[in-house]
């Protein structure tokens, strides 16, 4: 465990983050606390890209692997301050916690993160195999993956740690997430006469109650590739005596391993093409979202809206030596998955590198009202990531 001293350090770091009002696009604040953390506690080098991640660099006596610890910057807005507990920006202890906006998704955890490398450093003077880089990363409540694509082609890591809540437990896999827009083109017309057009809107309800029916796809470990309607938006709107001449539905799928943007747009262009030759009057097609966002840099940051699942088996030797390190200091974690996308669809997903995720709180407390992270795990996660850090220096895979 953390003595006294070093549980202080984590506690005002978290503090002084959280107190950073940091919505997605306005990371700057949290981007200068870390930048001065690290120049302050020892890091080799202090960097920030194009999209305003902020890295900082612990280099080590010898060569080994290189580790990253990975935790988001920005958090989902708070929408009525006033009907908070306590201030949302306030970061204040209250019954053992810390009372405000990301501290559990996840200013704690980059807090915790910090603290644990500089902690590592000092106390092994260096003398470790390998390298070490913590990531404050930029847009991840937008673009769960994207910015941390320019991370990894700087870091080239071994290992990563996604800093997620996990109440301490170890995380080997997570579902992904795609955004698929399904659009259905018809023809406007004066709704006295709505059989002059094609009602684009009746057009799309066929095709809607066709998905219902497709068979979900499904995994053992990660659950079921759902397919969920999100919204529906018809134009013109408001449509005041016209048919609707366009309409599009937005689905949520969430992504099995394995599964390609190619094969889970199969089944609904198939879909589409039969009803379509039924119907000679309906045009549809399906694709996935883009997004585009402005980073607190000046920068666009911007992708498909496609971010892959990932899992990596039980007795993989990192997992089972993170596992075993946990063990040895008194933690009893549990191999289990995310319910929800992180940064990991980049690193584990698409880019096949060796993840894990780990870090303080619950999974239920992030963009909620009141949120919250209790200080002693808090403190105990500085521990943890200690911990991982001791046993994959030491990997030789």
């Amino acid at each position: 465990m953390l003595n006294a001293e070093r549980q202080q350090e984590v506690i005002t770091l978290c503090q002084h983050l959280v107190q950073c009002k940091s919505y997605s696009g306005e990371e700057g604040s949290v981007a200068e606390v870390l930048k001065n953390y690290f120049q302050s506690h020892g890091f080799d080098a202090v960097s920030v890209d194009n999209y305003g991640n902020c890295l900082g660099y612990m280099q080590g006596t010898g060569p080994g692997p290189t580790i990253l610890l990975d935790g988001h910057m920005d958090t989902v807005p708070v929408t009525e301050p006033e009907s908070w507990d306590y201030p949302p920006f306030g970061a204040e202890i209250h019954d053992g916690k810390i009372h405000g906006r990301g501290t559990s998704d996840m200013k704690g955890a980059l807090a915790a993160m910090c603290c644990s490398v500089a902690n590592f450093a000092i106390d092994n003077k260096k003398n470790f195999a390998g390298n070490i880089y913590v990531a404050g990363v930029v847009h991840e409540e937008c673009f769960e993956g994207v910015a941390a694509r320019s991370i990894s082609k700087l870091v080239k890591p071994d290992y990563v740690i996604i800093g997620e809540a996990s109440g301490l437990n170890i995380k080997i896999g997570q579902r992904g997430r795609a955004e698929v827009k399904l659009e259905v083109f018809g023809k406007p017309a004066h709704s006295a006469n709505p059989e002059k057009g094609i009602n684009a809107v009746y057009k799309i309800c066929k095709l809607v109650e066709a998905i219902r029916k497709l068979p979900v796809t499904r995994d053992p470990f990660l659950g079921e590739g759902i397919l969920e309607l999100t919204d529906i938006k018809s134009s013109p709107y408001p449509g005041a005596s016209v048919v609707p001449e366009y309409c599009m539905a937005t689905y949520d799928r969430r992504l099995l391993t394995g599964e390609s943007k190619k094969s889970v747009l199969a089944p609904l262009e198939k879909l589409v093409a039969q009803l379509s030759a039924e119907d000679s009057k309906l045009q549809a097609k399906v694709s996935y979202a883009q997004g585009a966002e402005n980073c607190y840099t000046g920068h666009k940051i911007q992708g498909e809206r496609f971010f892959p699942g990932w899992v990596f088996p039980k007795d993989a030797l990192f997992v089972e030596a993170a596992v075993r390190e946990l063990e040895e200091k008194g933690y009893t974690p549990t191999i289990t998955k995310y319910n929800f996308c992180t940064n990991g669809s980049h690193y584990a997903g698409e880019a096949g590198i060796k993840t894990i995720g780990l870090g303080p709180s619950r999974e239920n407390l992030a963009h909620t009202k009141n949120e919250y992270i209790e200080i002693e795990e808090l403190t105990k996660a500085a521990d943890c990531y200690y911990g991982v850090l001791q046993a994959w220096t030491k990997l030789k895979e």
